[in-house]
């Protein structure tokens, strides 16, 4: 069976003109990825983004934001704090990627429960 290129950490990712793709590896092992990818403009993906964020500790995902689940009704933007799942106001991608940065400090500082 072929490994699916398109799914990773849990989300699907559409196919598109990349925007921003980088992982990155901390010092003590924890990973971080990042995918942006522009798509047609739709009721699902209104701003024309579809966006996959997660920060990964011991193969666990401690930080996720993404637009990629739920049903075809509309936007789905929402962010993934450890095992909660909470809305999120998608502004722009410079916005997203400040936001999942802050988070990804807070994680390391332990003021993320």
């Amino acid at each position: 069976m072929k490994k699916n290129e398109n799914y990773k950490y849990g989300v699907y990712h559409t196919p598109g003109e990349e925007l921003m793709r980088y992982k990155f590896t901390e010092e003590n092992g924890d990973i971080g990825e990042v995918r942006i990818t522009k798509v047609p403009e739709s009721i699902r993906f209104p701003e024309g983004i579809k966006y996959s964020c997660a920060y990964i500790r011991n193969h666990k995902r401690l930080i996720g934001y993404d637009n990629s689940e739920g049903d075809q009704q509309g936007p789905n933007h929402h962010k993934h704090i450890k095992d909660r799942i909470v809305r999120y106001e998608f502004t722009d991608m410079w916005k997203l990627l400040e936001d999942f940065n802050e988070d990804i400090e807070k994680i390391k500082r332990g003021t993320i429960p």
